[in-house]
């Protein structure tokens, strides 16, 4: 049960990302073609709510993402040899190391 549910929320964090990666490109490119430096860009995220929401809530479906992709790749490579709470362990350090990371560049670029 645990495999289908991991394979389904695997799928439907890929279908929310996707949006948010286009809007993400989008305004990279938008940022660059409008001529705007680091100091320009940071002005305009700084106290900014909408960003900082869409941001966050950018890096939290992506560690949600990259931790049960990271957890297949590992039982995978492991054939077998990593068990349950192996798996689990790998999956909720990768979970909380990129939240935590995600979040603080958020932070970093909106406060």
């Amino acid at each position: 049960m645990l495999g289908a549910g991991l394979f389904i929320a695997q799928r439907v964090t890929a279908l929310i990302l996707a949006p948010f990666v286009i809007a993400h490109l989008a305004l990279i490119i938008i940022a660059v073609h409008g001529g705007l430096d680091a100091a320009e860009i940071l002005a305009r995220t700084r106290g900014n709510p909408w960003f900082a929401a869409f941001y966050q809530t950018f890096v939290t479906f992506a560690a949600l993402h990259a931790a049960i992709g990271v957890r297949v790749i590992c039982a995978e490579w492991s054939r077998g040899r990593l068990n349950a709470i192996h798996l689990d362990s790998i999956t909720l350090t990768v979970l909380l190391l990129l939240f935590c990371m995600g979040s603080f560049a958020v932070f970093a670029v909106v406060v």
